[in-house]
């Protein structure tokens, strides 16, 4: 069986790792590069780095910021925000990326998911997926504020088909509020689609780890339960292995 995995996020705005609720009332959570390599140190499997506002702004996503992270992990570094065309997902995997994630404009533009994965392979082509539930699941775009009326029943298919190699799914009603992953909105996506789900969105506890594994994620993003200090992600694993879990200590 594969290990599970816990993988640190880092959500970024103007060179600083931020954290909402709901996609709100952000606060600064510290130096990415720092934070990066803390996670790196207390056992993380993966590092995800968003640049929040490179879409809304339309702009490149801050390259030397990542370079900056790349330089300093050994673990796998996954990378997002203002994504808009192969180059650009090939040069950020050209300086020192393992994969590349894509939300807004592969919903406005679904081809681009078949072009990324032709020229990279589907296993460095993440498609992050924004949810919240109104009689169903639906698909939001544009940092979460937008909804962009695809349904995820709709669009989960649709982006393995093109050639995406994991879902990153984020539940904007639990973002950030440490109440616990949307376990039902877990359940619904991995029983639709054969690539992983990774979770996020919600995580304050340990005990939420395991249940969003056993609601059938692949992996799960940890950020304020690690940038406010609350739990390590070796207390993480620790508490996953004493329940069962295969995860790498």
């Amino acid at each position: 069986m594969l290990a599970k995995r816990i993988i640190a996020a880092l959500d970024v705005r103007n060179g600083r790792v931020v954290k909402g609720v709901r996609f709100m009332d952000i606060k600064d959570a510290g130096d990415p590069v720092e934070n990066a390599v803390i996670y790196q140190d207390q056992g993380a499997d993966e590092i995800v780095f968003l640049d929040i506002s490179a879409t809304d702004e339309k702009r490149d996503i801050m390259i030397d910021l990542v370079k900056s992270v790349s330089r300093e992990l050994n673990i796998p570094f996954t990378v997002g925000g203002g994504i808009r065309s192969v180059k650009t997902a090939l040069n950020l995997l050209r300086e020192g990326c393992d994969k590349v994630f894509l939300n807004t404009y592969a919903i406005e533009n679904p081809w681009i998911i078949k072009e990324i994965s032709r020229e990279t392979g589907s296993a460095n082509l993440v498609i992050a997926v924004d949810a919240m539930y109104n009689n169903g699941y639906y698909v939001y775009k544009n940092a979460g504020r937008i909804n962009s009326g695809l349904k995820l029943n709709e669009w989960l298919p649709l982006a393995e088909y093109l050639g995406a190699g994991e879902i990153l799914l984020t539940s904007i009603d639990s973002d950030g509020t440490m109440k616990g992953f949307d376990n039902r909105l877990i359940s619904e996506a991995s029983s639709m689609i054969d690539i992983p789900v990774i979770a996020s969105g919600g995580a304050g506890k340990p005990e939420h780890f395991l249940d969003a594994f056993m609601a059938g994620a692949s992996g799960a993003l940890a950020a304020s339960i690690l940038h406010f200090k609350i739990n390590t992600v070796n207390d993480i694993k620790r508490y996953l292995r004493s329940n069962g879990v295969n995860v790498r200590l």
